[in-house]
């Protein structure tokens, strides 16, 4: 991995005043400040401050459609997505349902096998969920480039709901194009007006249910104190919003703190309680982390391994025995995965050895291929390589139709999607399907299609588009901590607060002594540091690579628990400039 520049933010110091004459810890104003935080109003996370449904277009019509469903006992039909995005959507969707009305018989869904189906409400999906016999069918988490299979449904006689939050297909001239859906609910849509565009999946799907109650308490279902409480789907929420990696806008940092409020309390779904349990983690002191990096790749991996049926089936069961068995299950599946994981790094790893020598340039993109890659882990690997490299980075496998999938991860700067967009316009027979975000895409070459025509036709747009200032790894700090605030008061104050993609956590830089250093575990550093004329622990996770005698290093506090003693030791992100 390249060293990083380590820079420092900008923190506005009347804002962090402010913040601190309205009651913010002083260390927290200095940091919220930082991440653009402008008053103390905007930290109310109550479920009141949320974006009301009627600003999500086609959120009014997706109640109507859905009260008269549920009204008229009609057979619904989720469609979900193989991550944990579309699990969550589809688990809040036939919760939120039942919740509201639907009928015992009358809900079910079908998930593609990534490896069979692709991704998306494809014909080959329409023709699995017709065996239900279903009146309507919703997507969640995808459907609003699923132009054919929209089509498909709606000319065997089914509705369709699309509930979706990534960006429509384009045509030639740029313009979006939408597939001919019964009703459309995507913040991404044009003429949208609604403000969190960053909203993930299964957020969309939640709003929906928002905008169904409150027609169907329009209608007179029920009196307003006896309606559904959906608020108990949060936790279902917080989970997705946070493994799916979308920007924490206001509102999402609300939804995610609603739903860490009732884990904490104790007060989630049995699924979740049980995925605590299997990754070893405590439901009381949950954090944004744990979503993150403990129960979120634990439903991923079914989805790339397995069948995501078997995440969905966890999330939605209320048999503590049986969410724990099927948690179990996941478990092992996730321990598989890393196995997969570490052998396609170990590979990726050589090659890029081979094709970059030390002390030479990485080119301004980058595409790996190899037969014995697993497509249900290319996007990790294009993760691992994007990290090491600062490149926007594609890995190739080939699938089970034989077909060769992609998946890529970006830099800030370089929006991967629109990339892919150009590359399809310059080779309009390259790409069979493509998507995704800015930060993270996927395609799937068109039959007979070559990576290596890919890569240069990638690296082309890359060379276009990226500055030499944007291929050189930054890391955004927050300074020095001053040894006040060096304590596990503060570590503790810090997991309770809402960090992620766009609300990055805080990383403190210090210069440092070093004064020991040793593996553990073969992969990790533990290091014991002079630091402001103390003695600190520290640690880095999946770094072998000796540090010098002197250092400037960026970190968290982290809280290391042994004997029933908590203390702070610092975890190290990056040595750098």
């Amino acid at each position: 991995m390249t060293s990083p520049r380590l820079v420092v933010r900008d923190v506005p110091p009347r804002v962090s005043f402010a913040l601190e004459q309205a009651g913010v810890h002083p260390l927290l104003a200095r940091l919220l400040a930082a991440r653009g935080v402008r008053s103390a109003d905007e930290l109310d996370d109550s479920a009141a401050r949320l974006l009301p449904p009627a600003g999500l277009a086609g959120a009014g019509a997706a109640g109507r459609l859905l009260a008269d469903a549920i009204a008229q006992g009609r057979r619904i039909c989720i469609v979900a997505d193989y991550d944990c995005d579309g699990a969550t959507a589809c688990a809040v969707a036939l919760r939120g349902l039942t919740m509201l009305g639907a009928r015992p018989g009358t809900l079910d869904y079908v998930v593609p096998d990534r490896a069979i189906h692709g991704y998306g409400l494809t014909p080959a999906i329409v023709d699995l969920a017709r065996e239900r016999s279903p009146d309507l069918l919703v997507t969640v988490d995808n459907g609003i480039a699923s132009h054919a299979g929209v089509a498909h449904a709606r000319a065997l006689g089914m509705q369709v709901l699309v509930t979706d939050h990534h960006l429509p297909a384009v045509d030639a001239a740029g313009a979006a194009t939408l597939p001919e859906a019964d009703v459309i609910v995507n913040p991404n849509q044009p003429g949208c007006a609604f403000e969190s565009k960053a909203i993930a999946g299964v957020g969309v799907i939640f709003y929906v249910l928002l905008a169904t109650r409150a027609e169907m308490r329009e209608r007179g279902a029920w009196e307003t104190a006896a309606q559904p409480r959906l608020d108990a789907l949060l936790d279902l929420v917080a989970l997705g919003t946070v493994a799916d990696v979308v920007r924490l806008d206001a509102n999402n940092r609300r939804l995610v703190a609603q739903g860490l409020k009732r884990v904490r309390a104790g007060r989630l779904q049995p699924g979740l309680a049980a995925l605590f349990r299997a990754a070893g983690r405590d439901p009381a002191r949950a954090a944004g982390f744990d979503f993150g990096f403990a129960l979120g790749p634990r439903i991923n991996a079914a989805g790339r391994l397995a069948d995501m049926t078997l995440g969905i089936e966890c999330l939605t069961s209320d048999d503590p025995a049986r969410a724990a068995e099927l948690a179990g299950q996941l478990d092992a599946i996730n321990r598989e995965r890393r196995e997969v994981e570490a052998g396609m790094r170990e590979l990726a790893e050589r090659t890029i050895e081979r094709l970059i020598p030390p002390e030479t340039a990485a080119p301004p993109a980058f595409v790996l291929f190899d037969e014995t890659f697993h497509e249900g882990v290319v996007g990790i690997i294009a993760g691992r390589v994007k990290d090491r490299l600062h490149r926007p980075t594609f890995v190739f496998a080939r699938g089970a139709d034989g077909r060769l999938k992609g998946s890529g991860r970006s830099i800030p700067g370089f929006h991967l999607r629109d990339a892919l967009d150009l590359v399809a316009k310059r080779h309009p027979d390259l790409l069979q399907r493509f998507g995704g975000h800015a930060m993270a895409a996927g395609c799937t070459l068109a039959e007979g299609g070559d990576v290596e025509v890919f890569e240069r036709a990638l690296r082309d747009v890359a060379a276009a588009w990226l500055e030499p200032a944007t291929l050189t790894r930054t890391l955004r700090t927050d300074g020095p901590l001053a040894l006040e605030w060096f304590n596990t008061e503060t570590a503790t104050l810090l997991d309770a607060q809402v960090w992620g993609q766009g609300f990055e956590a805080p990383v403190f830089c210090d210069e440092v002594q070093v004064l020991q250093q040793r593996l553990v575990g073969e992969k990790h550093l533990k290091l014991r540091l002079r630091h402001a004329g103390q003695e600190r622990d520290a640690i880095w996770f999946g770094h072998a690579e000796p540090l010098p005698a002197q250092a400037r290093i960026a970190y968290r506090l982290g809280l290391d628990e042994w004997n029933g003693r908590r203390r702070v030791q610092m975890v190290v992100e990056a040595c750098g400039e």
